[in-house]
């Protein structure tokens, strides 16, 4: 999870940087960097590319696809730290999807918990002066594909190589995120190509992290590792990219993370 939390923080960080690009482009260059890694390392260890549960394979890449997209766009409309601090709201969704879907219990306490966290998602947006509606739109899409990708990962279990998994997802990536960047192509200079491809080393090492943690039985105990990353943007995004956070969002931020995180802490004591 620590490995995965740097090499996203490293990506969104490089996808506002890179901002004048679509984001359909920085969703397929994203898509090439990690199929550079994952196809390779399939046929090395000799494991089919199809995988086992096909239908939930392709849910999954469709679920990543919309994911991904909403929070690039999203970026074009929020600070960096407010983006990634409303995406965290997505366990609240996969606990609803996975009472749902797959009949997880869920305590009146982790219920109120969930209403403490997404409490903070409406403070943000009520009292944070950088909060714009079509971003926390986009952000909010994001996070509840996020929430179904949490649950599609958990339902396929150890049944799929984690490769396998993202493979499918940036094969979808790739196709989509391609044929939408045809009308509006930007010709990127050496540095940017460099750049853009670096988005995908990133993301390769973050989502095969985060697939492994999620596919382990300790996932529960380390997850909330996972929201070092909302620190670690709110840090960038002040710093590299001068934005400013009044109290109201940091509140926000906190409720949001208090209440998910304190959710794990009870479900790791139900173990």
């Amino acid at each position: 999870m620590i490995f995965s939390v740097i090499a996203f923080s490293l990506m969104n960080t490089l996808v506002k940087y890179l901002n004048d690009f679509s984001a359909y482009q920085l969703l397929f260059f994203r898509s090439i960097g990690t199929l550079f890694f994952t196809i390779p390392l399939l046929i090395k260890a000799k494991v089919s590319m199809l995988g086992n549960n096909k239908k939930l394979l392709l849910l999954r890449g469709v679920a990543g696809v919309v994911s991904l997209t909403c929070f690039f766009q999203s970026l074009n409309y929020l600070a960096l730290g407010t983006s990634v601090s409303l995406r965290y709201s997505s366990p609240i969704f996969a606990a609803i999807f996975a009472f749902l879907f797959l009949k997880e219990k869920i305590k009146p306490i982790q219920w109120f918990l969930f209403f403490v966290a997404f409490s903070g998602v409406l403070v943000i947006k009520g009292f944070g002066g950088d909060v714009n509606t079509v971003g926390l739109l986009f952000i909010l899409m994001s996070a509840i594909s996020l929430g179904l990708i949490f649950v599609l990962i958990r339902k396929m279990g150890n049944t799929e190589h984690p490769l396998v998994i993202v493979n499918y997802f940036m094969v979808m990536a790739f196709t989509f995120g391609g044929l939408m960047s045809i009308n509006i192509w930007k010709s990127p200079n050496p540095e940017e190509w460099l750049l853009l491809l670096s988005l995908g080393v990133f993301g390769y090492v973050g989502q095969l992290y985060l697939t492994k943690a999620f596919q382990s039985d300790e996932t529960i105990v380390i997850a909330p590792l996972k929201y070092l990353e909302v620190v670690f943007m709110i840090a960038i995004g002040a710093m590299w990219f001068g934005e400013i956070y009044n109290l109201w969002t940091l509140l926000g931020v906190v409720m949001i993370m208090i209440g998910l995180i304190y959710n794990v802490y009870l479900k790791k004591n139900q173990r």
